[in-house]
């Protein structure tokens, strides 16, 4: 038969599948994937209940059901004085993942350039490959993960088309500063181009640092697609409800993509997490005291166990320096011989082995999860 498509060729099992898939033949604690090992509110699972029992069960609109629209439109002026328009500017999507595939497969034409920051979430790059872009790596560079300005300013042609930036960033915990933006927005705007801004770690922030999305830029938001999710902050990582938030333009060629790829989001779950953002202002004070509290115990295991870890200013990650310049065989090591599975953080670079020097843990786990992984790490 005649060959498959040739995208793929390059592909390779995420090493979130492949490392998970290990930690269950070991019967080893995983703190290697980005999901909680406990349920979120059961008030929100209620709500998704009673949708049911309302008969919200056949398809929605594929734009996303207007409530919820309306709701991240509220969020997004009640927290940052965004003005965006439930109609024309937000698209409802099957998790932030899928926000991201249709973003840059709107903004991308075949042998245009993508910039992405290395380490970056895998999605990226297999989204930008399957759109026929070409990604072009930027390094942030440890223990505080800054970009070269330089680098990142010879990184830019007139072929560069799009600019991805993670912030809070995964796997590293930084947030970007105004001044980052500013030097990001000087680029952007001579070369005349797109930028797609994950943010779906925004409510995960410690220590007073605080959250400002890209858009807030008075360059950046007639260029920024803006993702998020709302699974990182309800704990329901599985209901996979996203969305991307652009101006009318964009989001139209989102929308024209998103018809014909999933059609719709989960019709409930919709309704639930509609009615779970408008809680958002009585639900984050407990929500952010937890995974600081989460946070602050597993750096202390971790230290107690020998380890020097970077102190993460949000999301629910924290890389660990190790001995050598071999994150995979580390990471199988701990996996077999104590028995706790962490991500080698190498899968998110391309250009650099910086990530060969670490590993990645997920604390977004109960703290018995946390206690036991620290012991066993000793």
């Amino acid at each position: 038969m005649k060959e498959l498509c040739h995208t793929i060729d390059s592909f390779k099992e995420s090493i979130f599948s492949t490392i998970t898939r290990k930690a269950i033949e070991t019967g080893a604690i995983n703190l290697a994937q980005g999901f909680p090992d406990f349920e979120g509110p059961k008030w929100i699972i209620d709500l998704a209940k009673e949708a049911m029992d309302e008969g919200k069960n056949q398809y929605s609109a594929s734009i996303g059901i207007r409530p919820l629209r309306q709701s991240i439109q509220t969020l997004y002026k009640k927290f940052y004085d965004l003005n965006f328009d439930a109609d024309k500017d937000i698209t409802v999507t099957n998790g932030a993942t899928q926000a991201i595939y249709l973003s840059i497969k709107a903004v991308i034409n075949p042998g245009d350039e993508v910039i992405i920051f290395e380490p970056f979430y895998d999605s990226y790059v297999g989204s930008i490959l399957l759109a026929g872009g070409v990604p072009v790596p930027v390094t942030l560079k440890g223990p505080s993960f800054e970009f070269d300005l330089k680098e990142l300013e010879n990184a830019f042609s007139d072929q560069t088309k799009l600019i991805i930036i993670n912030t809070p960033h995964n796997p590293s915990g930084k947030i970007f500063t105004t001044k980052e933006y500013d030097q990001i927005a000087t680029l952007v705007e001579k070369y005349d181009t797109y930028v797609l801004s994950d943010e779906v770690y925004e409510f995960l922030t410690f220590d007073n640092f605080k959250h400002t999305p890209v858009a807030s830029h008075y360059k950046l938001k007639d260029r920024t697609i803006t993702v998020s999710s709302a699974g990182k902050t309800f704990e329901f990582t599985g209901w996979k409800i996203g969305w991307a938030v652009a101006p009318a333009k964009i989001t139209h060629a989102i929308r024209m993509i998103q018809q014909f790829q999933v059609f719709c989001v989960a019709h409930p779950l919709q309704v639930a997490m509609g009615k779970a953002i408008d809680r958002l202002d009585s639900y984050l004070p407990d929500f952010r005291a937890r995974y600081q509290a989460k946070r602050d115990f597993f750096i202390k295991g971790l230290q107690a166990a020998g380890y020097s870890p970077i102190i993460p200013n949000g999301t629910y990650f924290v890389l660990v320096p190790i001995d050598g310049n071999d994150d995979f065989s580390a990471c199988m090591d701990l996996i077999e011989k104590k028995k706790v599975a962490s991500i080698p953080p190498s899968s998110f670079y391309l250009k650099s082995d910086d990530g060969k020097k670490y590993l990645r843990f997920c604390f977004a786990k109960k703290f018995e999860t946390l206690e036991k992984a620290c012991e066993l790490l000793k």
